[in-house]
């Protein structure tokens, strides 16, 4: 089990501590929601933990084969509604440094969308998620 320290500093600004590790982040309200933007914003960080989550999950589920995804990227793009404020839709578009082959394919997108951030997110809050290869 984690644990995890959050204070609010005012502004609108919380600073999170990993009490395992001692990691730090901070966020910030976004600019469209009275704050400043200059740090992820909570809803920022849900959505960066979908992406990030796929990639760990996708990297796990080909390891046993010896494939390595080292610098595959995800371009991450979210969506709010107003009434109530939540995230509607969450688009990333993960882009692999080189091709895989079929069966490769099929795990690395299977995986995507059976990591546990994906299963615990809102039915909901749209994801969508594409998948790019290097040809």
């Amino acid at each position: 089990m984690n644990t995890f320290e959050i204070n609010y500093l005012g502004d609108l600004r919380t600073s999170a501590v990993h009490l395992d590790s001692g990691s730090k982040i901070s966020t910030d309200a976004p600019k469209d929601n009275h704050g400043l933007g200059e740090n992820f914003s909570p809803t920022d960080l849900v959505c960066s933990a979908l992406a990030s989550c796929i990639l760990t999950i996708m990297a796990i589920s080909v390891e046993k084969n010896n494939i390595d995804i080292k610098n595959t990227k995800a371009k991450v793009k979210k969506t709010m509604t107003s009434s109530p404020r939540m995230i509607k839709k969450i688009e990333i578009d993960l882009f692999f440094p080189k091709n895989y082959d079929d069966k490769t394919k099929a795990i690395l997108e299977r995986a995507a969308l059976n990591c546990p951030v994906h299963h615990s997110l809102s039915v909901k809050t749209e994801k969508k998620i594409t998948f790019n290869y290097c040809n």
